[in-house]
């Protein structure tokens, strides 16, 4: 009994094996690909560096974006801002200075709010042409800033801030352009 036993695993084992070579081979001719010629893949090379790069999209004139800008567009962006700055005459710091009256004012000026050394030594008042570029990218426009804003990309966005901006102040300055 035992030998018979000892049979019928081998023979179930030899069975498995077969099987498998079977597929293996059916499978191989179904599915088969002619020989490469050149084995690997053609991989694109990088223009070299004296060739020109197709030009960035054109973006159009701060004051000619503003023209455009739609105020209650501004308010709807910068709700996200909310989370780290207040939009309120005599607002609290919070991660970020209040901006009621950002338009024209020195940068770096709230007190009470503790700077990056970068923004403290750049000096100068926001003007709507340095609100588009710290708004586009802060990191890039002030080195060193504490805000972990990435930027906004899209120009008219950033011209619906601005305008939304500018309208946070006793005596808000005008926009060029409209």
């Amino acid at each position: 009994m035992f030998s018979f036993e000892v049979n019928k695993i081998a023979g179930a084992v030899l069975g498995a094996l077969l099987l498998a070579m079977g597929l293996s081979v059916i499978g191989d001719m179904i599915f088969s690909h002619p020989h490469l010629e050149t084995p690997g893949f053609a991989v694109a090379v990088a223009p070299e560096a004296h060739q020109a790069a197709p030009a960035a999209a054109a973006v159009a004139p701060l004051p000619e974006r503003l023209a455009k800008a739609d105020v209650a567009k501004g308010q709807a962006a910068a709700k996200a801002c909310a989370a780290c700055h207040s939009f309120d005459k005599g607002g609290a710091a919070k991660a970020g200075p209040p901006l009621y009256g950002v338009v024209d004012r020195p940068k770096g000026s709230v007190a009470g709010f503790s700077y990056s050394d970068g923004m403290k030594a750049k000096g100068g008042e926001w003007t709507f042409d340095d609100l588009d570029h710290f708004i586009t990218s802060p990191k890039s426009f002030v080195s060193g800033t504490k805000m972990s804003f990435a930027g906004e990309a899209d120009p008219q966005k950033r011209a619906d801030i601005i305008d939304y901006l500018h309208t946070l102040s006793d005596a808000p300055a005008a926009l060029p352009g409209k």
